[in-house]
Parts: C-alpha cells; structure tokens; sequence
C-alpha cells in the first residue's frame, strides 16, 4: 500500500475521509491504495491519486517519508503502508471515490479518527515537521 501526504503552502495537509460503506467507513486517511502486480510504489501512488483525486502528481516530486505496518498477530497478511510526500499546489483534489477531501494543520489531523496505521504515520509525520 501506499499514501500521500500532500501538503499546502499554507503547511495544511490532505486528509481523505473513507465513503462510510467501506472499511474504517467514516475514518480520515492520508489518500493512496494499492500497488498492483507490476507497479513500483511511486507509479502505484501517481495512478491511485489520479483515481481517487484527480490530480496529477510528479513522480519526481514524491519523498519517502515514513511506513507503517500491522503486526503480524494482526492479519495473516499484514498491511504496510509507505508514505510519500509533496507539495501540492493546483486546482482543488476531488473525492472521486466517495467520502470527502479537506486541507487540515497539522493539529487537527492529530485531533481526527483514523485507521490503526494512520494514526501512526501522522504521528510520524509530526515528528518530521
């Protein structure tokens, strides 16, 4: 899996928050999915904000910056999560997919629900900043 934690001028990021019939429905997320069969990370993260937001990223904009994963006593297949980020600075990104999309300082994604592995890759994020 992939994420993007898009970031404003202004030092808001992208939050997306999950349409609510999907799993963690309702939580807030950085925006990304899955890497296909194939597809290295960065190619993987350009597509999926593409489809979910509808905006084009730079691969040679996006920065590693943090992952995160399940612990294996979690799943049978734990999740990692790798986060990338860049600046954005065109026209609005749209929830394509459902849900809705809202530039947040840095406080007030601490202060939002999100799933188990972003919790952690914005407390990561934090103490980068």
């Amino acid at each position: 899996m992939v994420a993007a934690a898009l970031f404003d001028e202004k030092g808001r990021w992208l939050m997306h928050r999950r349409p609510s019939h999907k799993h963690h429905g309702g939580l807030w997320e950085f925006p990304g999915g899955k890497v296909e069969s194939g597809e290295n990370p960065r190619n993987a993260l350009v597509r999926e904000i593409q489809e979910e937001l509808g905006i084009a990223l730079e691969i040679d904009a996006l920065t590693p910056v943090a992952f995160a994963e399940e612990s294996p006593n979690e799943s049978p297949r734990p999740i990692v999560i790798m986060l990338y980020k860049s600046l954005w600075s065109g026209p609005m990104p749209q929830a394509l997919e459902g849900g809705e999309v809202a530039w947040l300082t840095p406080e007030e994604v601490t202060q939002l629900a999100k799933p188990p592995l972003d919790v952690e890759l914005a407390s990561r994020m934090l103490e980068k900043a």
